[in-house]
């Protein structure tokens, strides 16, 4: 099919086991397990107020408002026609009227927008692109190389402008490669504390591939590292948890009951 926003092709296609169905371009980055490991993360620390920045179509924010009909959710994406999408998608899975759609860079957002002056956030989510553009070769779809680089200023003004969406006391959930971990944790001091950090692995004897990782603004808890995330068993297929992770079936909270603060 086409997408009546973007004009190229546009698949339907199921997401966490069928719980929702997502419209995304044919070309352009897909939804994988990044953004369910992302959902699975965020779930326990959904409320109230839910900001998905540099949302793409909309998967994870669309994902955890399908999950829980109690939370309104604000997705903040720069392209039109995959912010047009996220649109079409929320009204096709009955969220619509608890979405709002910023179509902005993340970058202009540092200070806190005039849109949510009275109505911060509670927990802002976020997975981010990975790749160094100084040091990587973009992939030849813009849709693609616009998804997965990003200078490392780039990151510090996103965590900037998670700060400026927060409530007090508020929380950020996202997704890095390991080896960006360094500067994840250089932008978030001196805005965030109480950091929680969970490698995912592809294999039990394989180094991680992803950290997810959680802070609290103006949070003082020291660091936890929580158990890691093994996505693969030795014959290939998912864990018993990466497939229930898969599925929308399972939460994945990075701390014991009531030890966030």
């Amino acid at each position: 099919m086409n997408g009546s926003a973007t004009g190229t092709p546009v698949d339907a296609t199921g997401f966490l086991g069928g719980r929702l169905i997502l419209r995304q371009p044919r070309g352009g980055h897909r939804a994988g397990t990044d953004a369910a490991l992302v959902v699975a993360a965020a779930r326990p620390y959904a409320k109230g107020r839910v900001a998905d920045l540099g949302a793409g179509v909309g998967t994870i924010g669309i994902s955890l408002a399908v999950l829980d009909p109690t939370l309104e959710v604000t997705l903040v994406e720069i392209d039109p026609g995959l912010a047009a999408l996220a649109g079409e998608t929320a009204a096709a899975n009955g969220c619509g009227e608890r979405l709002h759609i910023l179509t902005r860079d993340v970058r202009e957002l540092t200070s806190k927008p005039r849109d949510f002056q009275d109505a911060p956030h509670d927990l802002v989510v976020m997975n981010p692109p990975f790749m160094d553009a100084r040091s990587s070769r973009g992939s030849p779809h813009p849709g693609r190389a616009l998804a997965h680089r990003m200078e490392e200023s780039d990151l510090a003004q996103w965590i900037e402008a998670a700060a400026a969406m927060l409530k007090p006391k508020g929380s950020l959930v996202l997704i890095h490669r390991p080896d960006g971990l360094g500067a994840v944790l250089a932008a978030l001091q001196p805005r965030f504390g109480g950091i929680a950090l969970r490698s995912v692995h592809a294999h039990s004897r394989r180094v991680a591939t992803r950290i997810l990782i959680f802070a609290r603004q103006g949070g003082r808890a020291p660091l936890v590292i929580a158990p890691p995330l093994i996505l693969h068993e030795e014959d290939g297929k998912f864990t018993s948890l990466a497939d229930a992770i898969h599925r929308g079936e399972a939460a994945l909270a990075f701390h014991e009951p009531d030890a966030a603060k």
